[in-house]
């Protein structure tokens, strides 16, 4: 993957949301976490 590909901010929004909910299955929750790990910085 290229330095400059990021995943958008909506993707990482879901993806937290996935890992936050304890009936997320391990599969999809692998998935979101590696989407989240590629979202850039939330600026403050």
């Amino acid at each position: 993957m290229a330095k400059s590909e990021n995943t958008s901010i909506n993707v990482a929004s879901k993806a937290a949301k996935l890992l936050a909910n304890p009936k997320t299955p391990k599969a999809v929750k692998r998935v979101a976490a590696s989407a989240l790990t590629q979202a850039p910085d939330r600026k403050r």
